[in-house]
């Protein structure tokens, strides 16, 4: 038994299935996947996984209880490398943050700024994507840390922490009509194009929500993932923007309004995730603690391990 094997059985069941999707992640051939896994069920004496051919099309029971231990067993072994370097170099090392592109660009920047100052040795890996993404960064280990609004808290094999609550604001250019409604209604935004976030990303999934809970069908002609780029259309006259009230700034975002809109809108809450059960360096958990303030390292090392914890 090898942990390339173990590898081999893991991603198969994350990625679907797809021994060529699995060869990639592992960066080794489809053929190779197969033995490995092949050579498993063998050693083990148990069919892990159900087929139609040479085709793996799910779990057997059996395998649904053994695929469990191996994600301790991996857990646990990327753990003892982690430990390993804690040991070695306590204030060097790399902590990869994988995070949306509002996250990254407006509430990350003065976190980021003070956590350098106290660990200078300490590269910082910011990896923007989508939530879901995000979440599969973390749980394979490829990412220490996730951060986004939406997505996280869905995973049972990712602890998240609440970190902050924020509103959406509407934007619109100088002298637009909007800014003499008072207060603004979802009908009166309906009336106008509008330019806000991908589905997924920054709180859209309320912005849907309410208008469908108002039977109100706004017509959403441009999205974007990034704050800045639907602030560039609403300044071009394209549309009424719909952002992160973290994205903006009065004094920066010149010749644009801002038109306060939480009474719209619910609120939403950005989290901050780590995959359960791992090992964190000491930098790892300051890093939390900055973000998601009023946790302390007792606090996620119980939410971490919480059999070790009781």
């Amino acid at each position: 038994m090898n942990f390339q094997q173990l590898r081999s059985v893991r991603e198969a069941a994350r990625r679907n299935f797809n021994l060529t999707d699995v060869a990639n992640a592992l960066f080794t051939s489809q053929p190779g996947v197969s033995r490995q896994i092949r050579e498993l069920e063998d050693e083990l004496g148990v069919v892990i996984f159900e087929r139609n051919g040479k085709r793996l099309t799910g779990l057997t029971d059996p395998g649904k209880g053994i695929l469990k231990i191996i994600e301790r067993l991996l857990v646990e072994a990327e753990n003892l490398q982690q430990a390993s370097s804690e040991y070695a170099a306590q204030d060097s090392g790399t902590l990869t943050v994988a995070v949306t592109h509002t996250q990254a660009r407006y509430a990350l920047p003065q976190v980021v700024q003070a956590f350098r100052t106290a660990f200078p040795g300490v590269r910082i890996a910011l990896q923007q994507s989508a939530p879901e993404h995000i979440a599969e960064w973390v749980l394979s280990g490829r990412a220490d840390i996730g951060i986004a609004t939406e997505g996280l808290s869905t995973f049972p094999d990712l602890v998240s922490f609440p970190c902050y609550r924020w509103s959406h604001l509407v934007v619109v250019p100088e002298g637009h009509p909007l800014l003499q409604q008072s207060p603004i209604k979802l009908s009166d935004l309906a009336e106008f194009p509008l330019i806000t976030y991908d589905v997924g990303f920054t709180g859209r999934g309320h912005i849907d929500a309410a208008f469908a809970a108002a039977g109100v069908s706004p017509d959403i002609m441009l999205t974007a993932m990034d704050s800045d780029v639907i602030k560039q259309y609403v300044s071009l006259g394209m549309g009424v923007g719909i952002v992160a009230s973290m994205a903006f700034d009065h004094g920066r975002d010149r010749g644009l309004r801002a038109i306060e809109s939480s009474h719209l809108f619910a609120p939403n809450v950005t989290r901050l995730a780590v995959r359960r059960g791992a090992y964190l360096r000491a930098y790892a958990y300051d890093f939390i603690e900055r973000f998601a303030q009023g946790f302390t390292k007792s606090d996620i090392e119980k939410a971490l391990h919480p059999a070790v914890a009781d």
